[in-house]
């Protein structure tokens, strides 16, 4: 094979999808990343492999990991692959020009406290970027999973991150429709819910239902709630408290204009204080692209206040 050959045989796409594969673990991730179909991405691999004349993944029904040779040729294309990232990044950087793709990891209310008033002025200052946004709400090892960066709750945020406040103190409310409350005793104290039929939120990341948490004189007080619905959905609970069929426990600023329109009715205010809001973060030991730089120094303008 003429080195022409060779190098077209183990071209570079081929080898950043390998990458991408052994990096997620998973083909369907990869293959979201790189914007192609699995059975594409797949193709690729195999492609790759017979070039080579040797297996670089494992695959089973439920993982994917790298053989011995794919593990040595990943620790040596990962650095390259960012090298040359870098080095693209860099160009733009010298033509005043900004691109690239952002990935984020947001739950909805985050996005749509944070990176939704963001985008009209990002896109018109960078017309040549783009963001992506993963919309979850179980916690993403934003390193492992290729995200540029995440928002979360400043209380559940890891060490090893840049953080950006980006959000003023939030404060839980707990709310039910006055039809509701006009069968049930509002309640006074936290214990008094074990009486009321209570909107359910179930953490899929950690499998479990959230016991809602209350604090008063610096006094915290976990109630586990029962009632006839559960979802992983905050919009979900504060329609069904106002359809009238219990009691939801979501974010004040988000029942807010329901309790102003009397549709909502608020109990327990005094046991729910503030907390800490969203923050924007990043890992710490990864140099930023440009795109990333970019979005950061408009969060800083946008943010300046809190």
């Amino acid at each position: 094979m003429k080195a022409g050959q060779k190098i077209a045989s183990r071209s570079l796409p081929d080898l950043a999808a390998f990458a991408a594969v052994a990096e997620h673990g998973s083909f369907t991730r990869a293959a979201g990343q790189l914007g192609i179909s699995t059975s594409m991405l797949s193709y690729t691999i195999k492609r790759l492999e017979g070039s080579l004349g040797m297996a670089l993944l494992n695959r089973t029904s439920r993982s994917v990991s790298t053989t011995e040779a794919g593990q040595r040729l990943l620790e040596t294309l990962a650095p390259a692959l960012a090298s040359i990232d870098e080095t693209i990044d860099g160009l733009g950087r010298s033509h005043d020009r900004i691109t690239g793709n952002i990935r984020i990891t947001a739950t909805r209310q985050a996005y749509e406290a944070v990176i939704r008033p963001m985008l009209d002025e990002f896109g018109r200052r960078h017309p040549e970027a783009s963001v992506e946004v993963l919309i979850e709400y179980g916690f993403r090892d934003i390193v492992a999973d290729r995200f540029d960066a995440g928002v979360r709750l400043g209380e559940k945020l890891a060490e090893d991150m840049v953080a950006l406040r980006v959000s003023p103190d939030l404060r839980m409310a707990v709310v039910a429709s006055p039809a509701y409350l006009d069968e049930h005793p509002a309640a006074i104290v936290p214990k008094d819910l074990a009486r009321h039929r209570c909107i359910n939120y179930r953490m899929v990341s950690a499998d479990s239902v959230y016991a809602w948490e209350f604090e008063k004189d610096s006094r915290p007080v976990r109630v586990a709630v029962t009632g006839p619905l559960i979802t992983n959905e905050p919009d979900v609970m504060l329609q069904a408290a106002l359809d009238g069929l219990g009691v939801a426990y979501v974010l004040q600023h988000e029942a807010e204009a329901f309790v102003q329109a009397g549709r909502l009715a608020k109990m327990l205010d005094d046991w729910t204080p503030p907390f800490p809001g969203f923050y924007f973060y990043y890992p710490s030991r990864r140099r930023q692209s440009a795109a990333l730089e970019a979005f950061v120094r408009l969060l800083k303008e946008k943010s300046a206040t809190f």
